[in-house]
């Protein structure tokens, strides 16, 4: 019998915009999800939709020039804007860190692994631990993401690409957190440690029960090792359910499209119209490449009317270009004709359960009921959808 999932982060109606010099960029609108105690949510979009920016939210610290316009984001029900900035940093690393973007980068050049790990801890792990605690803990941490303990007396610079990203997430662990945040972290590796590290990233919140907050743009990935599926455009949530679910069901053109562009391991000499014309079953499902209508993303500084998507979109209607879609309960009734099905991981039944009852499948479109449709969309020049 599982227990309860408890509420952790809960973010409401959050607008917020950056100042720049040729005017206000909006960069998250009406965003509003939650996650449990437990719980691994993905977040997918195409890049500068928002998703880095909603991150760096989480843990309040956008940069100067972001402006929260309204909404919230509570963590374990104290809103974390309001929050004074010192207990603002002690919550940091304590009970939500981060795996930040680039490893390669995210390493100060000229100190020890191991110290600046030792550094995070001094700061923020609570009770405070002796010399010889730290070290033993840092060296737990290193076997335990797959490291030689040696490894922590190194430079940034005598690690290889992996090595520098299994050390983010040796830090992000460091002082005991509920949540980490990973924003792309296996971007700039080869598949073979990309595998490698979702896996010891999957097998240590199983181990914790850890929440884990995946930031990509790589649908494959987060098919691997999430239970929820966010699918951010042009800073809005279009659509989010389980993972499961946003998988065999997408109702929403971009979702689909998302999918539809993943390179099909399955059919690979196959040619995306001829994988189209015929179906395998619902978990080995094909369909093609969708065409976007316009294939320019959206300008930030102008915001358009009724749906962000439209100009892209092959669905799109003059409602769809003057009113605007809200999130809504979506029909599921018979699974979309779309590929990939196969990647998804074998999900925990009771589990499962949960989430569908916790997070219901909405999308934020005038024709998800006509999604199937788009199936039979074809084009003799077929571009990447993202």
């Amino acid at each position: 019998m599982m227990s309860k999932p408890r509420k952790l982060l809960e973010v409401d109606s959050l607008v917020m915009n950056y100042s720049t010099n040729t005017g206000a960029v909006s960069a998250l609108e009406d965003m509003s999800f939650s996650l449990n105690s437990g719980e691994a949510m993905g977040l997918v979009g195409e890049s500068g939709c928002g998703k880095t920016s909603l991150a760096l939210s989480l843990m309040r610290l956008a940069p100067e020039n972001a402006s929260y316009m309204s909404g919230s984001i509570r963590w374990c029900g104290a809103d974390i804007l309001r929050m004074a900035p010192e207990k603002v940093r002690r919550l940091r690393w304590s009970e939500i860190s981060m795996v930040f973007q680039g490893a390669m980068n995210a390493w100060n050049p000229v100190h020890r692994v191991g110290k600046q790990i030792q550094e995070a801890m001094d700061q923020h792990f609570k009770p405070r631990l002796t010399a010889a605690e730290t070290d033993q803990r840092i060296t737990s941490l290193f076997r335990l993401i797959g490291l030689d303990p040696a490894t922590a007396a190194r430079y940034p610079h005598e690690l290889s690409g992996g090595m520098k990203q299994r050390a983010l997430i040796a830090m992000a662990l460091s002082c005991e957190p509920k949540l980490v945040i990973a924003d792309e972290p296996t971007t700039a590796l080869d598949v073979i440690v990309q595998a490698q590290i979702l896996q010891k990233l999957k097998d240590i919140q199983t181990e914790f029960g850890l929440a884990m907050l995946y930031i990509s743009h790589d649908m494959a990935v987060i098919a691997q090792v999430t239970d929820i599926l966010a699918v951010m455009y042009h800073g809005k949530l279009i659509e989010t359910g389980t993972t499961a679910d946003v998988f065999r069901y997408p109702r929403h053109p971009y979702t689909h499209m998302l999918i539809s562009s993943i390179p099909s391991m399955v059919e690979p000499n196959q040619t995306a119209q001829a994988r189209s014309t015929r179906h395998t079953g619902t978990l080995r499902a094909s369909s093609s490449y969708i065409p976007f209508s316009h294939n320019t993303a959206p300008d930030a500084l102008a915001p358009l009317s009724g749906c962000r998507f439209h100009p892209r979109c092959p669905l799109a209607t003059s409602k769809c270009r003057e009113d605007e879609p809200q999130l809504q309960p979506v029909n599921m009734l018979q699974p979309v004709n779309v590929k990939h099905h196969n990647i998804l991981r074998t999900h925990n039944t009771d589990a499962q359960t949960t989430h569908e009852h916790t997070h219901q499948h909405l999308a934020a479109c005038w024709h998800s009921d006509e999604i199937d449709t788009i199936t039979t969309i074809t084009t003799t020049n077929t571009p990447g959808c993202c």
